[in-house]
């Protein structure tokens, strides 16, 4: 068995001590690393080949979502101006239900208001017949007063509530009288010694809700719209002192200064604060004659 000589492996071993350097030989040489990559780029530059192909297809494929892409946005905007006609008719018919619907709630309450004075009237003939009677007709009124079912007038303070004056479009959020505002005024006058308060000629109770629905302020589920005018009865220096001196007040002048919502005070010699509505008789008891 005779020697290798240094460098020789067995049949499947390098045969030449640089062998192992040709890679990097043919690197050095300018060699291709692979002729078939040689041969693709050859048909490539000669014939565009399958690349080329490929980004043609991807352009077409573009075009083609862009131009389905504005048809269909020419659709959508040609369906939102033919159903705008449509939409401005249902809002006008919607608003002439309401204001319908308001005018007949109106002369409703104000049929009420009269058959409430000829009965209170009638009452009051009767009960004055008796001394039992009278002294009846007096509990009832001291309740309609405490319950506010029946008109009283007297002097009075004028509160006038209105959203800030924008320069120019419609009015800001900030810039609103919110319900939260009508109810600090209103107790803010309580507190001052009001004793009868209307918003905007709606009569308030104990139990009355100053709450918001949309843009609107309900007054017991009535919609109010600016200006609020807020009628408290009592002596019209001393509620209007009282009231600029108060928590109350500090929060109109806030509002004035911050959000630009204007407010003005007006003091009057005569007023007439109406009968709440919507007020149900809970309970009665008969009274056994003396």
């Amino acid at each position: 068995m005779t020697d290798r000589p240094r460098g020789e492996q067995g049949e499947r071993g390098w045969t030449r001590p640089d062998a192992s350097m040709s890679l990097l030989a043919d690197l050095f040489a300018g060699e291709a690393l692979d002729p078939g990559y040689a041969r693709a780029a050859a048909r490539r530059a000669a014939g565009g080949g399958p690349a080329r192909s490929a980004g043609r297809f991807r352009h077409a494929g573009v075009l083609i979502v862009v131009v389905v892409t504005g048809l269909l946005l020419a659709m959508a905007g040609e369906q939102v101006r033919r159903s705008e006609p449509v939409a401005q008719k249902q809002r006008e018919r919607l608003i002439t239900e309401i204001r319908n619907r308001t005018d007949e709630t109106d002369a409703l309450q104000r049929r009420l208001g009269g058959l409430r004075t000829d009965t209170e009237r009638l009452r009051a003939v009767a009960l004055a017949r008796s001394a039992e009677g009278r002294r009846a007709r007096d509990e009832l009124a001291r309740a309609a007063d405490a319950a506010a079912a029946r008109a009283v007038s007297g002097s009075a303070l004028r509160v006038i509530l209105n959203d800030a004056r924008p320069p120019d479009g419609p009015v800001p959020d900030t810039g609103r009288v919110f319900d939260q505002d009508l109810q600090i005024l209103s107790n803010g006058l309580w507190a001052a010694g009001a004793g009868a308060i209307a918003i905007n000629g709606q009569r308030l109770t104990p139990t009355t809700a100053i709450r918001t629905a949309g843009e609107a302020i309900l007054v017991d589920y009535r919609p109010l719209s600016p200006p609020y005018e807020v009628t408290a009865l009592g002596d019209p220096g001393r509620l209007q002192s009282r009231l600029m001196a108060s928590a109350a007040g500090d929060h109109l002048r806030s509002l004035k200064s911050r959000f630009g919502i204007r407010f003005q005070l007006q003091r009057e010699s005569e007023a007439t604060v109406p009968a709440a509505v919507g007020l149900r008789l809970l309970h009665a008891q008969e009274v056994s004659p003396q």
